[in-house]
């Protein structure tokens, strides 16, 4: 009884310590665009969430890109560069930076942030044609940030 105890104080403690160092939209730091500090205090991405985030799921990043890898799934987009190789092309830092905003790393694009919630001009309300109001929620969380990276991570050239 003691160990089950002990086991689930160590769990809580831990659940509260990594929640305690999760990464707010507004204190990312960009070095170039990249970010070396993983959002979420350290909890691994997950790379079946992230395929799944890639693919039509919050992100859909096929929208734009194309993937070799989900070809399993109709409609790339080729607005985007392919992403067949991005570990090959940038280290998870900078594919971490481009996820989360990808304007710190290349001015101008199209690509949308993902992982801000401020600084928006005219920021609408969904389909209403009305202003939103409130906070504004990222597009992705931080542990979805950090799913896609680990997926992105496996996309090496063959």
């Amino acid at each position: 009884m003691n160990r089950t105890l002990m086991t689930m104080a160590v769990l809580v403690f831990g659940a509260g310590t990594a929640a305690a160092e999760m990464i707010a939209p507004m204190d990312v730091v960009y070095d170039d665009g990249a970010v070396a500090t993983s959002l979420t205090g350290g909890a691994p991405g997950d790379v079946d969430s992230g395929r799944k985030i890639m693919n039509k799921g919050a992100g859909n990043c096929i929208a734009c890109h194309a993937v070799t890898d989900l070809k399993d799934l109709p409609f790339h987009g080729e607005i985007g560069p392919t992403l067949d190789g991005a570990a090959d092309r940038w280290t998870e830092a900078e594919l971490r930076g481009i996820v989360a905003n990808a304007k710190m790393m290349f001015e101008g694009t199209m690509m949308p942030s993902f992982y801000k919630t401020d600084g928006f001009v005219r920021l609408g309300n969904a389909y209403t044609g009305k202003a939103h109001e409130g906070d504004v929620a990222p597009l992705l969380t931080a542990q979805e940030i950090e799913d896609v990276v680990a997926y992105l991570m496996t996309l090496k050239e063959e």
